[in-house]
């Protein structure tokens, strides 16, 4: 089977994860419905599980906004990865599981934002459309959310390094190489942390401005008396 190094930035966004085998197919997703200073011990558990079991990224994910951008950089940054297994509970107040699915079946539409999902914000603003098109081609994702149990992180990143197709939970699975092209260098273009409060059109825009000049009129007449 073919693999390649990774982009030599690779991987290029921080995150809460562990890197792993360069050179593994399949990469751990967790979801998080807790604050960072709170996070359950089985969530971290799952986690090192899914390094220590072979993962080339093993993480949390919590927004479906910033960071699905997260995950995205450092995957496509690696074409070895081919296999997302996600697990974990739902977050109630993002729907981060939900939207992580509804992204790789329906994709984005022309704003960047996931169809079919009933998550809050689920914007990928600050990628390119070729990073969101890229991770879908890339990646296969293997749903297991609310089943985590260490021994199913385990068996599933096991089933992806499989030389020949094996069945695992309804999928079938096996390292069928890197992915045939070159890896991208992944960075976030922008930082823009609530792309949903930006203006929608021309109209939006326009009355953006108009309001920007008139708290400059207000400042400088504060300052004269």
């Amino acid at each position: 089977m073919l693999k390649v190094k990774p982009h030599k930035d690779y991987p290029p966004e921080e995150g809460r994860y562990i890197r792993g085998n360069d050179y593994s197919p399949v990469a751990v997703v967790i979801v998080l419905n807790r604050d960072e200073d709170k996070i359950p011990a089985e969530i971290e558990k799952l986690v090192r599980v899914g390094a220590e079991s072979g993962a080339a990224l093993s993480g949390t994910v919590q927004t479906e906004n910033i960071g699905f951008e997260k995950i995205i950089c450092n995957i496509i940054a690696n074409p070895n990865i081919r296999y997302a297994v996600l697990s974990g509970p739902e977050s109630p107040g993002h729907l981060t599981g939900e939207a992580f699915k509804a992204l790789f079946k329906n994709g984005v539409d022309k704003d960047k934002r996931i169809i079919g999902t009933d998550s809050p914000h689920p914007l990928l603003y600050n990628l390119p459309m070729e990073y969101i098109e890229r991770i879908r081609e890339q990646i296969t994702l293997i749903d297991l959310q609310f089943k985590g149990t260490p021994e199913l992180i385990r068996n599933a990143v096991w089933s992806c390094y499989q030389e020949k197709p094996v069945e695992f939970e309804g999928y079938k699975v096996y390292d069928i190489s890197a992915f045939p092209k070159a890896p991208l260098s992944g960075k976030i273009t922008d930082r823009v942390m609530q792309p949903w409060l930006l203006p929608k059109d021309e109209k939006e825009m326009e009355a953006v401005e108009r309001m920007k000049k008139m708290v400059e009129k207000l400042r400088k007449r504060s300052k004269k008396s």
